[in-house]
């Protein structure tokens, strides 16, 4: 098999995507059939029919799925070397990119990468965050796609290092119509009698509210589902429902939009995040920086109350 040509993965991606070659061919400023012609020897070159011609278009086939996955991987790692050195041409000395769980850039770290970022030393560091759920962001470290990660340390972390970070509470926040709105803290169980707004089913706090219920034995009864923690208080203020999100969160906002958090008693509910990376001996200097740096703060307001409205 000859070397994957990068240009030509970046073409097949472009014709998966758009179901159309033409189309594709429009996008990269090349005429059809030169694509036509390089995924011909994509083609050869790997023994697989990769695409399937219709009469609408143009559909991967299940080996082409195969490489899709592949080639998009390939492309953000070889889009992020030329965004790196492009870094480094500019005076930065130090680059470190972060995998994170929303729950951490919606609560602390950004503020905590920007104390890191102002101090002195540290100047010429440039650090790049990168949203991404808990199963993607561990499989990202063991790719080697980003030296660190922030995320809830009863994630899979399995065959990765950890150093301890900040904590935070899961709560509810309610409508101050609704019951739950009168309690100044609450079991989950308790909450299992009421319309819930969720979060994707990909997401950490999915899986702990359903391992919590399934080991009580009733059912989450889940009205709306939606991808952000903002939008969960709008759909709480507009009473469709009850939600879980850190205390952290909900507290700051909860005035702003008229709603009520009650903290919940549960003792899973208070979490605890970890700072993971593959292998400490093979940080860059910049990242063994960072990690030191965010675990030192693993002791600062970890214990520090956060009142629920």
């Amino acid at each position: 098999m000859r070397d994957l040509d990068l240009t030509t993965l970046r073409l097949f991606v472009s014709v998966c995507e758009t179901r159309n070659i033409a189309r594709a061919g429009e996008l990269h400023h090349i005429v059809a059939s030169a694509i036509s012609k390089r995924l011909l020897q994509l083609e050869e070159s790997l023994g697989n029919q990769l695409i399937e011609r219709h009469r609408r278009g143009v559909v991967p086939t299940a080996a082409g799925e195969i490489l899709l996955e592949h080639a998009r991987a390939m492309l953000a790692s070889a889009d992020r070397v030329a965004r790196d050195m492009a870094a480094y041409g500019t005076g930065i000395k130090g680059q470190v990119r972060v995998l994170a769980t929303v729950s951490s850039i919606a609560e602390f770290l950004p503020d905590d990468i920007a104390g890191f970022m102002q101090l002195p030393a540290h100047r010429d560091i440039r650090i790049d965050i990168e949203e991404a759920i808990s199963r993607d962001l561990v499989r990202g470290l063991r790719e080697g796609l980003a030296p660190v990660g922030v995320c809830w340390d009863a994630a899979d972390l399995e065959g990765l290092q950890t150093r301890p970070y900040r904590s935070d509470h899961l709560a509810i926040i309610a409508h101050p119509s609704h019951p739950i709105a009168r309690l100044k803290c609450c079991a989950f169980e308790q909450t299992l009698a009421f319309d819930q707004v969720g979060l994707p089913a990909s997401t950490a706090v999915h899986t702990m509210l359903g391992r919590a219920a399934a080991i009580i034995g009733k059912p989450i009864n889940y009205r709306a589902v939606v991808s952000t923690f903002d939008a969960s208080l709008r759909c709480v203020r507009a009473n469709l429902g009850i939600a879980v999100v850190p205390r952290e969160v909900a507290s700051p906002a909860a005035e702003g939009f008229g709603i009520r958090v009650v903290p919940l008693s549960d003792k899973w509910a208070q979490r605890r995040f970890a700072i993971c990376f593959h292998d400490e001996k093979r940080l860059s200097p910049a990242a063994r920086l960072l990690v030191a740096h965010l675990e030192r703060l693993s002791t600062r307001v970890r214990h520090s109350p956060v009142r629920g409205g």
